[in-house]
């Protein structure tokens, strides 16, 4: 498995969102993205972290971050889950696990006691120049849903709303 690390340059991607419009990198423009990836929408570990990331994006956004999720989930699953939760963060569909891969947030992990193959919840932020080039700042691989919106806060300095 691949990880990356602050410093390495951030895998570009082109992904498409729970409307249907494709997302690149280069996209969000310049500045920094906080960017996730998370197993499944409409589980609970996933709600709780995207629920999170929701409550605070005021907070982040006024820090200069932009948030984006990226799971395997489809479009339409997305924005089911966009729906039913209220979220407001973007989200990003990886079906095929490209970006997922790229960014070494797939592997062996433990569930419920036993080792399987899966999304490994994680973090980056990432760097965006005026080109659409990224530079990770951080990486965290292995985060728990719970707490972690306001460790990563805290982390970056963004004061809790």
């Amino acid at each position: 498995m691949t990880t990356l690390a602050a410093g390495d340059s951030a895998p570009s991607f082109d992904l498409v969102d729970a409307d249907g419009q494709s997302r690149t990198l280069a996209s969000f423009g310049a500045g920094a993205l906080v960017l996730y990836f998370y197993p499944a929408a409409l589980t609970p570990g996933c709600t709780i972290e995207a629920i999170d990331f929701t409550a605070h994006r005021a907070a982040f956004e006024a820090a200069g971050y932009k948030i984006v999720g990226v799971s395997p989930d489809t479009p339409a699953k997305l924005a089911r889950f966009i729906e039913s939760k209220d979220l407001t963060v973007t989200l990003l569909a990886d079906p095929d696990k490209t970006t997922i891969n790229a960014y070494g947030a797939w592997g062996t992990k433990m569930l419920y006691g036993k080792a399987i193959e899966g999304v490994i919840r994680s973090t980056f932020v990432v760097d965006v120049d005026a080109c659409g080039k990224g530079t990770i700042r951080l990486a965290q691989y292995g985060v728990k849903a719970t707490g972690h919106v306001d460790r990563l806060a805290r982390d970056l300095g963004i004061a809790a709303e």
